[in-house]
C-alpha cells in the first residue's frame, strides 16, 4: 500500500495497544515502524528485474520483522521509560506496527514475500488497489483524534472505530473478490475453461470494478466485472502469448524464470525484433502494463541473456475517469 496508509495503520495499531497516556508516543513510534519496511526501495540489487522482484523481500518477511521488533523492544525496555513502565503493551504495539505492514501489502497485486527466506512465490491476495481512500480515511480520522486529544475517551472511540471500519472494508474486499471469482468461473466455462487459473484484482481506488485475468496454455483472457452495473456474463478478450519462447528462455535466462516465479505464472511473452519481452499481467490492463522487461535476444539455437531493461508504460491519462464511468455502466 501507499506510504500514507502504512503510516496511518502503524500509528493506529500502536496507539490502540498502549494506555491512553502513551497513545501519542506510540502513534509516533508506530508511524515510523509502519513505513520502515519500505525503505528497501533505496537498495540497488543490481538491475531492474532484481529491484522489481526483490522489493518486499527480506524487509517484509514476517520472520525478520518479528525478530527485529522483539530486539527493538528489548532495547527500548532498557533505555526508554514508557516501555519500562508498560512492557507488554509496548511489545504488542511494536509488533503490530511492523507486522501489519507486510500483511496489508499482501492484499495488493504486487505481491509480498511474507515467508522469506522460504523460496515460495510472493503472496498477492490482490483484494485492494495500492491506493484506496475508503480504507485509509477511517485510519486517518482515528490518528488525528489521537494527535489532538490523546488521552480522551472520544479519541479512544475514534481510534477503535477507525480500525474497525477499515478492517470491515478489508473484509468486504475479500467478499467482493469472491463474488467476482464466481462470476468469472461461470463466464469462462462458456470458453471451455472449467478450472482456469485466475488473477482477480480491483481497478484503481475502488473495490466495485474488478479485473480478471485467466491464464491459458497459449495466452490469457481478460475481462472486467462491475459489482454495480454488470448483469450477465463477463465479457472476456483473449490475448495471445508467445509461451514457447518464454519456456525456451527460462532455462538459459535467469531474469525470465525470475519474473515468472515472482508473478506466479501470470506473465505473457512477446518477441519483437528478436528480443523477448516479458509482461507482468497483474498490474495494468489491455496492452498497457506497469512492468514490462526486455530480458533476452534469440541466438542460434538458444536465447541469450541481455542486460534487462524495464520498458516505459504508455500514457495513463484518462484512466481514473474511464474507471469511474465503467463502474456505473456496462456499455463501455
Amino acid at each position: 500500500m501507499d506510504s500514507l496508509t502504512q503510516i496511518a495503520l502503524g500509528a493506529c495499531v500502536a496507539a490502540v495497544a498502549v494506555p491512553p497516556g502513551q497513545r501519542r508516543k506510540a502513534a509516533g513510534v508506530g508511524a515510523f515502524l509502519g513505513t520502515l519496511p519500505d525503505l528497501d526501495v533505496f537498495l540497488n540489487y543490481g538491475g531492474p528485474v532484481e529491484n522489481f522482484t526483490m522489493h518486499r523481500g527480506f524487509s517484509h518477511s514476517l520472520f525478520v520483522l518479528a525478530g527485529v521488533g522483539t530486539l527493538l523492544w528489548l532495547v527500548l525496555r532498557r533505555w526508554w521509560k514508557p516501555v519500562r513502565e508498560y512492557p507488554r503493551p509496548w511489545l504488542a504495539a511494536i509488533l503490530l506496527a511492523l507486522l501489519t505492514h507486510p500483511l496489508l501489502d499482501a492484499h495488493t497485486a504486487y505481491g509480498t514475500q511474507l515467508f522469506w527466506p522460504i523460496p515460495s512465490p510472493p503472496v498477492a491476495w490482490a483484494t485492494l488497489f495500492i491506493i484506496d481512500p475508503l480504507y485509509t480515511l477511517p485510519l486517518l480520522v482515528g490518528l488525528i483524534a489521537v494527535l489532538i486529544r490523546p488521552t480522551s475517551k472520544i479519541a479512544g472511540r475514534f481510534l477503535a472505530t477507525g480500525l474497525a471500519v477499515s478492517s470491515l472494508y478489508l473484509g468486504w474486499s475479500w467478499i467482493a473478490q469472491g463474488v467476482v471469482a464466481h462470476h468469472a468461473r461461470q463466464s469462462l466455462a462458456a470458453h471451455g475453461l472449467s478450472a482456469p487459473r485466475m488473477f482477480i484484482t480491483p481497478s484503481p481506488l475502488n473495490t466495485l470494478l474488478w479485473r480478471v485475468v485467466a491464464r491459458t496454455e497459449n495466452g490469457y483472457f481478460e475481462g472486467f466485472d462491475s459489482l454495480v452495473a454488470d448483469d450477465g456474463p463477463i465479457r472476456f478478450t483473449f490475448h495471445p502469448s508467445d509461451d514457447p519462447a518464454m519456456a525456451g528462455a527460462s532455462a538459459d535466462v535467469p531474469a525470465a524464470s525470475r519474473l515468472q516465479w515472482f508473478a506466479d505464472g501470470f506473465v505473457s511473452a512477446d518477441v519483437l525484433d528478436g528480443t523477448l519481452i516479458i509482461t507482468d499481467l497483474r498490474m495494468g490492463a489491455g496492452d498497457n502494463y506497469v512492468f514490462r522487461h526486455a530480458v533476452a535476444r534469440y541466438g542460434n539455437p538458444h536465447w541469450e541473456p541481455i542486460p534487462a531493461q524495464r520498458l516505459p508504460m504508455r500514457s495513463r491519462s484518462g484512466l481514473l475517469s474511464a474507471t469511474w464511468e465503467r463502474i456505473w455502466s456496462d456499455s463501455l
